[in-house]
Formats: structure tokens, C-alpha cells, sequence
């Protein structure tokens, strides 16, 4: 899955694809790349980030989803908002990636059982403003992954086919660097409940930490290592800024796990 941020402020990329025609040359990269996916976001969820509206959010996503989608690219949508996610899908996206996992929106779920598209569902406790206020776990695995299981079953009892639902761990949300790396080598408990799982590290700044505090453009390397390592635990997709390098890592993942 890769990223394209139609924002002025995300962390690694903020303002590089502002503009729709900049946004769309990205994006058509990308997937010239090989990205399955290409993941359209008009609001950050960096670390301290304040909202924007609904309006904005979608003068920023819409026309970059309707020209990728109108080239024939796989376009998911990066949005907490239910009534942005039914304008991208209207506009041809297929999957809503929502960070808040149905929690920011309480019509989120119900509209996207409406639309029948795929739904990520990411683990979340608060909006990126106070979000690292919230990392507090005594088993940071135990209690993740019973925060995934609330949201999956709200997610079906919405109407959300079980075939469509993706979790994802919430790498970096609400999470200390130390827990990160505890959620990562504990992938099994996450893909064991039965789900395609998205991991979505790439450039964050564990990461960095892990790497002497180095920017975020240098730390491809650290993420494709963990792009490795999701694919030998089956992880269904990552989503990162860079593609190729990624994908070289998972292939190998994927040869290291054939018998």
C-alpha cells in the first residue's frame, strides 16, 4: 500500500503532493512501482496534528482519487470521516482505511457496510493532538489486540462482511517506541484472530530512534526490514512511502517461508 499524502503537514512528506496535479504524478509512481494500493490522505495523523474539516479533507482527496481511480489504480481512502469515505469510494476507491477503527465517526461503520467496500480498522484510543497521552498498557499485546477484537465485532455487527475487514495494530498510535517493538514481534496474536492485517511503520520514529535519530527520508532501509519481517509473519499488506525496495524485502520474506 503506498502512501500518498494530499496534506501540507504530514511527518514525512508534508507538502510534497499538495497540489492535485503533484498528488496524481505520485500516485500514477506508485503504482508504476508495483503498489497495490495507493492509500489517499487529505488529513494527517502525525503526533500532535489538529484536524481540518470535512470540506477541506475532501477538496484535497476527491479529484486525486477520481484520476487514479480513472487510470485504473487500486485507490484506498485514508479518512476518519464517514461522509469522505462514501464521496472516495463514489469517486472509485475501494477500500476505507480508517485510523479511528469506527470510533472517530460513529456513522462510519454503518456507511461503510452501505457501501460494501473493504474497511481497515486500525487500533486507536484518541486523535493525534492527545494521542501519546493514551499509551499507557500493562500488556500492550493483551490489550491491543482485545481493543482490535471490540472493534472487529462492531465492525460486523454493522454489517461489515467479514471477507472486507482488515486490522492493523496501530504502529505508532498511542504507543511508545518500546511498545512498538513488543506489538511487532507479537504479529502472530494479531493475524491469528483470522483477519487480513495491515502494518503500516514506514519512516515513524521509532524507527529513527532505532537508527541514532536519523530524518525521516533516511530510514527506508529500517522499514523494509520490517516489510521483511511482516511477510514471513503473514501479514496481509504494509503501507510505506517507498515501494520497490519494500517489495524486494517482502519477496524475500515470502521464498525464506516456502518449505
Amino acid at each position: 500500500m503506498g502512501i500518498l499524502n494530499v496534506t501540507p503537514d504530514s511527518f514525512s512528506d508534508g507538502g510534497q503532493f499538495a497540489a492535485p496535479a503533484a498528488a496524481i504524478a505520485h500516485g500514477r509512481d506508485l503504482a508504476a512501482q508495483g503498489a497495490h494500493l495507493v492509500d489517499v490522505g487529505g488529513e494527517s495523523t502525525r503526533p500532535g496534528a489538529t484536524r481540518i474539516s470535512a470540506e477541506d479533507e475532501m477538496a484535497r482527496v476527491l479529484p486525486v482519487v477520481e484520476a487514479l481511480a480513472a487510470d485504473g489504480i487500486a485507490v484506498s481512502v485514508d479518512t476518519m470521516r464517514a461522509e469522505v469515505a462514501a464521496e472516495a469510494v463514489r469517486a472509485g476507491a475501494t477500500l476505507v482505511n480508517d485510523v479511528s477503527g469506527g470510533l472517530a465517526d460513529p456513522q462510519m461503520l454503518a456507511v461503510v457496510a452501505d457501501l460494501g467496500c473493504d474497511y481497515v480498522a486500525m487500533h486507536w484510543r484518541a486523535h493525534s493532538a492527545t494521542m501519546q497521552d493514551e499509551a499507557r498498557y500493562d500488556d500492550v499485546v493483551a490489550e491491543v489486540t482485545a481493543e482490535l477484537v471490540a472493534r472487529r465485532d462492531a465492525a460486523l455487527a454493522a454489517g461489515i462482511d467479514a471477507d472486507r475487514l482488515v486490522l492493523d495494530p496501530g504502529i505508532g498510535f498511542s504507543k511508545t517506541w518500546d511498545q512498538n517493538w513488543t506489538l511487532l514481534t507479537h504479529l502472530d496474536v494479531v493475524t491469528a484472530l483470522g483477519h487480513r492485517v495491515l502494518v503500516g511503520a514506514s519512516r515513524k520514529r521509532f524507527l529513527g530512534e532505532a537508527l541514532g535519530g536519523r530524518d525521516p527520508v533516511g530510514r527506508d532501509a529500517a522499514t523494509a526490514a520490517i516489510s521483511a519481517w511482516c511477510g514471513l509473519h503473514g501479514v496481509w499488506a504494509v503501507r510505506t512511502h517507498e515501494v520497490v525496495s519494500q517489495l524486494d524485502a517482502i519477496a524475500v520474506a515470502e521464498r525464506l517461508r516456502r518449505p
